[in-house]
Formats: C-alpha cells, sequence, structure tokens
C-alpha cells in the first residue's frame, strides 16, 4: 500500500461524529476537519492534529504548525 492509499484508508477511518465532542488542547475552541490532509485543524491556535489509524492525535508536540 503506498502512503497516499494509507492516508486515504486512515481519513475514512475517522468518526466524524467525534469531532462534536473534540477541542483544541490550547485554546479550547472547536476544530474543523480537513478531509484531504487527514488531519482536525484549529485555526485559533494555528495547530493542525494528525489522524492516525481512525485516531485523532490531541498533542500539541505532535500537531503541524498552519499558517
Amino acid at each position: 500500500m503506498s502512503d497516499e492509499e494509507t492516508r486515504v484508508a486512515e481519513v475514512t477511518e475517522f468518526d466524524r461524529r467525534m469531532l462534536e465532542a473534540l477541542i483544541c488542547p490550547q485554546t479550547h475552541t472547536e476544530l474543523s476537519y480537513d478531509r484531504q490532509a487527514g488531519e482536525l485543524v484549529s485555526h485559533a491556535a494555528g495547530l493542525a492534529f494528525p489522524i492516525r489509524s481512525g485516531i485523532p492525535i490531541m498533542l500539541i508536540d505532535q500537531a503541524r504548525r498552519i499558517g
């Protein structure tokens, strides 16, 4: 399986209902789901949290900075 196929598989496994229960660990604001990138995005914090095997990784040190 290629990296792209793995990322797509991870994205499709994410339960979007979980988005209602999750908030940004830094700003305590709501998150948006970036399906294409497979990430949960906190625009307030400027961070994108990865989703691995359908599980959001809500650790600030694991997040990617966004501009």
